[in-house]
């Protein structure tokens, strides 16, 4: 039995991804931004002040992703750290003034992104579509966390077992 790419939802939502990433590359390219800042950015335009571990929850993106883009958007301008209030170790992380100047050019920038890639379809089928899509993500998510929750009793097993 061969495998259709055509027909597998994970390759069609991962093409589709990609070219909603250099869709919105193109954008915001010019404002001095990429797509790896525009999650941060659209929470942080949304909420200031998190810590980075609040914005790897939230983002559902890797620690070391987070650290390293937001290192960079450090070095860029964007944001900087302040001391958290109550926790020593912590730091919570703020826009700059060059980064909220940015807040309206980037989301008109993916609004335009997304009304290009929707553009074919009617309103109650783009109400569907995103609709759907969460429904996969919660699917997935669930997925992953049973899995996850599997493995860790696999290995306490093993562990009893050896």
């Amino acid at each position: 039995m061969s495998f259709d790419k055509d027909q597998s939802a994970g390759y069609v939502v991962n093409h589709m991804a990609r070219l909603f990433a250099a869709a919105l590359t193109e954008r915001i390219k010019p404002l001095g931004l990429s797509t790896g800042q525009f999650p941060i950015l659209l929470q942080l335009w949304s909420e200031e002040g998190l810590t980075q571990k609040q914005l790897v929850e939230r983002l559902d993106l890797e620690q070391a992703t987070i650290a390293n883009t937001l290192t960079r958007m450090e070095r860029d301008g964007l944001i900087e750290r302040r001391p958290h209030p109550q926790d020593g170790r912590a730091q919570c992380i703020y826009l700059t003034v060059k980064a909220r100047a940015l807040e309206a050019p980037a989301t008109d920038a993916a609004r335009a992104v997304n009304e290009a890639a929707l553009a074919p379809l009617p309103p109650v089928a783009r109400k569907a579509f995103l609709r759907v899509m969460g429904q996969v993500i919660d699917a997935l998510q669930a997925d992953l966390k049973r899995k996850g929750m599997e493995d860790a009793e696999g290995s306490g097993r093993s562990d009893t077992a050896s």
